[in-house]
């Protein structure tokens, strides 16, 4: 039992007897307080455990033969959808042709309200597709006549159609989901899927085209949490004026990994514009490209969440600290209020 008995001087814990401990109301108050405060504490901690955190890898892009989703939503207030064209054209300068891109085309009245809809089952200008049928060289003369008649007809109903609804101010709202290939190019938005005649009959001058626009959503790939898309929400309205937007862009392939080990591929992108205001004699018609360039780094971004036994740690930390806190600021208070108590009958003997 001595041997044992000696053990009992390292003890960190003394306890005193019941009929010593003295309980008074300032102890009470900053008990109560020290709880209140150990529990918010306690809720903040278990909050910052649930709570998953990102960290960020880079590694080279390993992918091939894939393609590359562009997401677009964009409204053009001054340009009826029957002149407005999509175009998408890879580094080769090769068209585009993706029969399972699904692009949409809303008619707008003055106030911004759907008043028609219209499919486009390809990406490809009309103008600029080009097909070339072999002609059987003993062409019939009337059978040309016949079709530069009908040429016309369509053109002037055309015309008048246009005009007629720049006249009630209607615009268009361009969206839907591009499929390009993976590999530098760009796509734009414009009018020219006209006719040269055709155009000038509407606008009288390329310098009367505005394509002010605004993109409601510009993606390339599903979003994740905490993207952030730098065109999303922005407006370029032109008054007066006229001319071409660049939209310079690069993508940056990213992943996406949830904590339940999901992965997302999706990309990234930073952008630069310019503006080029129209000339009287240039020859070229105002449009919206965009400009798109792949850059050879992927980034990895990876949900995590914290230990347990870092959660733990910390909740030691926290709640033995109040503790600690609460208990030398209780014996504060007894000493300071048993001192004030004691010198109140010495100073009423004198």
């Amino acid at each position: 039992m001595g041997r044992f008995g000696s053990l009992r001087n390292f003890n960190a814990f003394p306890h005193a007897e019941d009929h010593l401990l003295q309980k008074t109301f300032s102890g009470a108050i900053v008990s109560t307080v020290g709880f209140v405060i150990m529990a918010t504490l306690f809720v903040h901690e278990l909050q910052y455990y649930l709570t998953t955190y990102t960290v960020h890898q880079m590694s080279v892009d390993l992918k091939r033969g894939e393609t590359l989703p562009i997401h677009i939503n964009m409204t053009f207030p001054a340009l009826p959808c029957d002149i407005v064209s999509v175009d998408a054209i890879d580094m080769s300068g090769k068209h585009e042709v993706d029969l399972d891109t699904n692009i949409w085309k809303l008619r707008l009245d003055s106030g911004g309200r759907i008043i028609g809809t219209e499919y486009l089952s390809d990406l490809v200008e009309k103008e600029h597709s080009h097909k070339h049928d072999h002609h059987d060289e003993h062409h019939d003369e009337h059978a040309e006549k016949k079709h530069e008649h009908l040429f016309n007809e369509d053109a002037e109903k055309l015309i008048k159609k246009v005009k007629h609804a720049m006249e009630n101010g209607e615009g268009c709202r361009v969206y839907g989901v591009l499929d390009v290939q993976r590999v530098a190019g760009n796509f734009h938005i414009s009018v020219h899927g006209l006719n040269i005649f055709v155009a000038q009959q509407i606008f009288e001058g390329s310098s009367h085209v505005n394509v002010s626009h605004m993109i409601d959503d510009l993606s390339f790939g599903p979003k994740y949490p905490g993207i952030h898309n730098p065109l999303d929400g922005t407006s370029r309205i032109l008054r007066d004026t006229s001319g071409t937007f660049k939209y310079y862009i690069k993508v940056v392939p990213t992943e996406y990994r949830y904590l339940s080990k999901e992965v997302l591929p999706t990309n990234q992108f930073s952008v630069n514009e310019y503006f080029v205001p129209m000339k009287p004699n240039d020859k070229s018609w105002p449009a919206v490209y965009f400009l798109y360039d792949l850059s050879p780094i992927t980034v990895t971004i990876k949900e995590e969440r914290r230990s347990f036994l870092h959660f733990l740690t910390r909740l030691c930390a926290v709640l033995g600290g109040t503790f600690a806190m609460t208990g030398m600021l209780d014996r504060w208070m007894y000493l300071i209020i048993e001192s004030l108590t004691k010198s109140k009958p010495t100073s009423m003997i004198r």
